[in-house]
């Protein structure tokens, strides 16, 4: 398949540039995942469209303030970074992408806000990449970002950070730190939304998979087959899997809250569905032809053009059910991507 099948026309006033008034009071659209029918709803009416014995998985992980400027010594000049995980025993390298990547090179010095320094250091892996690994002369903590950090909201909002993004661009739930991005189906849900659920007699389950910048990334090849997804870590508690297969056995759906619970749980699974407990990483690409083994209902935010997420989106409820859904969504004025409205494919 090309990528430019997966491309739309959104106009820029839809794209949300800050979250709304208030967590959780945003539109819903239901949609029939083999009918394609859409039916336009709100957050609040979510437990009732939600079947009895159904299984909701989410993703627990929490933002890192992994947005970081440091200034090259040698010249004065800013430098922005986002780092992504650690490299090597020590943690004092990561892997980080920057902008403007050809100017970064190995040897180049930087110093952050609190007066430590990193140097670029060669990682074949990266040549040619947006990516450059940056070591330390310590190891690197949870307060250094904390110190030295910004929330790293996606290239589509376009202004800096500010105070609310620290509570907004969180889940309520969030647990884990670690990932660069935010597992954003989960803004949609508040403490009370959770209790209404758990009222109804709705088995939630929590799992984390750290999201990269790869969610991002561009797909740059013509045929999407050739695309090359970055790698991700994740971690399945025994007992959620147990619970999990349990349902799975029993015939009840499995609704996984967002697409980095689906890539996990489509990822800690044997090809007979079965989900193994653990920890892993994964490299998976979802796009139509792929056969989910868990995952029988998603819910989801709406995605950018010709992105992986859409192409995974695509995968679940097919490409004409989604581009329809997009449309009438555009028609409808919903809100896109990370501070956006919602979509629950059942």
């Amino acid at each position: 398949m090309k990528t430019s099948d997966f491309y739309f026309d959104l106009p820029q006033e839809l794209i949300a540039q800050k979250p709304s008034g208030k967590r959780g009071e945003d539109k819903l659209m239901l949609l029939g995942r083999k009918s394609g029918i859409v039916l336009h709803k709100m957050m609040v009416d979510l437990p009732e469209l939600i079947d009895d014995g159904t299984l909701m998985v989410f993703n627990n992980s929490k933002v890192r303030k992994s947005r970081c400027y440091g200034i090259k010594t040698s010249s004065g000049r800013e430098q922005e970074f986002m780092f992504l995980n650690q490299i090597g025993p020590n943690g004092d390298v990561w892997n980080t992408m920057v902008k403007g990547a050809k100017k970064v090179k190995a040897g180049c010095v930087y110093a952050f806000p609190d007066g430590s320094e990193g140097v670029i250091i060669d990682n074949p892996e990266n040549e040619g990449t947006e990516f450059r690994s940056i070591q330390f002369s310590f190891q690197i903590m949870e307060d250094w970002f904390e110190r030295n950090g910004h929330i790293p909201l996606p290239p589509y909002i376009r202004r800096e950070d500010s105070e609310i993004d620290g509570e907004r661009y969180q889940t309520v739930y969030a647990k884990e730190t670690g990932s660069a991005a935010c597992p954003t189906a989960g803004l949609h849900f508040t403490e009370d939304m959770i209790s209404r659920l758990q009222k109804k007699g709705i088995e939630l389950a929590w799992l984390t998979l750290h999201v990269g910048l790869g969610t991002f990334l561009p797909v740059r090849s013509e045929n999407i087959e050739q695309h090359k997804m970055h790698e991700e870590f994740y971690t399945v508690p025994y007992d959620v899997a147990e619970r999990i297969n349990a349902a799975k056995k029993a015939g009840r759906p499995i609704l996984a809250v967002g697409t980095t619970s689906v890539r996990t749980l489509e990822s800690a699974c044997d090809e007979g569905g079965i989900v193994h407990g653990g920890s892993g990483s994964t490299h998976i690409f979802m796009y139509p032809g792929y056969q989910f083994k868990v995952v029988d209902q998603m819910f989801t935010n709406f995605h950018t053009p010709e992105s992986t997420l859409l192409m995974l989106v695509s995968a679940f409820a097919s490409r004409e059910h989604i581009l329809n859904a997009y449309n009438i969504a555009i028609k409808e004025k919903y809100r896109f991507f990370s501070y956006g409205d919602a979509m629950l494919i059942k």
